[in-house]
Order: C-alpha cells, then structure tokens, then sequence
C-alpha cells in the first residue's frame, strides 16, 4: 500500500466520482468521515473508539481523517497512526479551508455503500452510529442523529443553538432538522449527490435536507468536548449562520424589499408630522430635530438593505470565480488516485 504521496504537488480538488467507480476501486462496505482541526489532544481516543465500534459490524471499513490545516500536532499524529491501522486515511489540507468543505473532501474520497460523518471531540458518541446503520438497513437513506440535551456547553452557546436553528426552519425553503448538527449517515446514492452539488459556501447539513430521500433521526445527549476548546467561536457561528441563510432562502431579499417599501410610506407620514409640528408651534427647531432623526433611521435601514443583498452579490462572486473547494497537500493510506486527482 503506498501510504504516502508527499512526492506530488498540492493537488486541487476535482469533479466527483460516481458511487459506481468508489465500489469498484475498493470493497468497504462503511466510510467514516472525521474533519480535524486541532485535536491533538482528542484524537488517538476518538480513532480507538471508532475502531472499536467499526470492528464489532464484521464488514469492511474505512476511517477517513480530513486534517484542516491543523497546527497542533495532529497531522503528525495521524502519520504515525497511519503506520499501523490500514484503515485508516488522512486527507491533509494545504491549510484551514473551515469544517464544511472539509466534509466535503472526505465524502468525495469516501468509498463505502454508507457514509458517516462524525466530529473528533467526541461531543457524538460514535456507538450512535450502531443504531444509524440499523436504521440505514431499514431502507432509510439519511440518517442524522437529534440532540436531546446539549451538556458541557455555556448558556449562550445553547440558547445561539436554539435560536440559530429556529430561525433557519423559518427563513429557508428547506425542511431542515432542528437541533441537528452534522453527524449523520449518508447512503451512497445520497453521498454522490452531494459530490455533484458544486457550490462553494457549503451548510452540508442543509444541502443533505434539499437532496430529498427517505430520512429519519436518531435522538441522542450530546456530551461536552473530550478535550481542548471549540472550534466554532461565534465569529464562526456567524459565518456559518450566513451561508445557511443566502444558500437556502431568498427572504432576506425579500424582506429587505417589504421593509423598503413600508418604510417609504412611514417617511411619508413622518415628513407631514414634521412639517406640521414646524406649521403649528412655529418652532423650526423641534421640527428639524424630528426630521433628522428620522433621516438617520432610514438611511440606516437603507445600509442594512444594501448590506443584505451584499451577501448574496458576494457569493456569486465566489461562484464565479470558480476557485477549487480545497487544495491538498498530501493524501495518505488511498492505493490509487481517484478519477485522476494524482
């Protein structure tokens, strides 16, 4: 097995392969995902309990680490595994490309009939995916796991989460899940759809609801992280709630259009009640002092407006630019390139 392709330049990513070609290069039966940035601190225990779980199905598998440009030692971590476990498979990222697209990159690489993505932290148990594959066996195509009880998180994490979701169900067109995060089983037929979705700000778990299938949840408590801090600060959150927003839902846009036009009429009624409060105390001052708050009001509703539909401009943008999702520098533990990526 050749465990290392250091030799080859940084390689882009390229268009997917088809479910068809995955099976016909290997015979796995499960690919695990588990994005990893910065976990040194987690990640030999998170490998030994996914091996323990995979082990107990009898069938063949793969572990598949997508290294986001960490800094910590987890890449030289996940080097040394690779040594040892044949299962195991490192994508390492020529630097921090954000947790979705790193998704994204281990459901293009992944091979099996079923694909589990799964976080390092351990917050996901990973002998939840026990009871997914169950239900995966029922005919079930989507299986995502539905957070009971978030623990080991602060109050505003939680009420952000709670808020973040709701928010989302009621803005997008897309039935998606609340207080469900990325860790999920997705059938090949449905990992392949996801290949073909090219888009670059992703929210994989809103791209999974749009694709459709038969789906179903797993309810579970979500324990606090096994070690080290999260990696999605609010400056993150923020980022992600964004994509979410302009990817699956023109309504800002449209409420931005209804605000403008209700507010054009309330500045109509407000320059009259100006004007009149001018004409009766016969104190321009007052009247002056009205309107130009009110001017500032609007003009500031107007940059939120404009802010709004920036979003979307921006996106576009990205799109048509057309960069790659990510750029590899190394891949490790694959026995031959796929659908030519070197």
């Amino acid at each position: 097995m050749n465990t290392s392709d250091r030799n080859h330049p940084p390689q882009l990513s390229a268009q997917p392969s088809s479910g068809q070609s995955a099976r016909g290069r290997m015979d796995v039966r499960y690919s695990v995902i588990v994005p990893v940035y910065n976990e040194a601190e987690v990640l030999m225990v998170t490998h030994a309990r996914l091996k323990a779980v995979m082990e107990t199905l009898g069938e063949a598998y793969e572990l598949i680490f997508v290294n986001d440009g960490s800094l910590d030692g987890s890449r030289e971590l996940l080097e040394r595994l690779i040594q040892d476990e044949p299962n195991v498979k490192v994508l390492n990222f020529s630097r921090n490309f954000g947790h979705q697209i790193a998704i994204s990159a281990g459901m293009e690489y992944a091979c099996g009939d079923a694909v589990i993505v799964i976080d390092a932290d351990l917050q996901d148990p990973p002998e939840l995916i026990i009871e997914m594959i169950a239900r995966w066996r029922q005919g079930y195509e989507v299986v995502y796991a539905k957070r009971l009880v978030r623990r080991g998180e602060t109050w505003f994490k939680r009420w952000s989460a709670l808020l973040f979701y709701r928010a989302l169900r009621w803005m997008t067109d897309v039935d998606i899940p609340v207080d469900v995060g990325d860790f999920r089983l997705i059938d090949r037929k449905v990992c392949d759809v996801m290949n073909s979705l090219r888009e670059k700000s992703r929210f994989v778990r809103g791209m999974v609801a749009w694709a459709g299938f038969r789906q179903t949840g797993v309810e579970y408590v979500r324990e606090p992280r096994y070690a080290g801090e999260t990696k999605y600060p609010l400056k993150r959150m923020l980022r992600l709630s964004a994509d979410a927003m302009t990817s699956f839902s023109e309504k800002p846009l449209k409420f931005a259009m209804y605000m403008g036009s209700l507010l054009t009429l309330a500045s109509a009624a407000f320059i009259l009640i100006a004007l009149g409060m001018v004409l009766l105390t016969n104190h321009a001052g007052s009247g002056m002092l009205l309107f130009g708050g009110i001017c500032v009001f609007f003009n500031s509703l107007v940059l939120v407006a404009i802010g709004i539909l920036g979003q979307y401009v921006a996106r576009v943008h990205d799109e048509a630019r057309d960069r790659p999702l990510y750029i590899l520098d190394d891949r490790l533990g694959f026995e031959q390139p796929v659908d030519g990526r070197g």
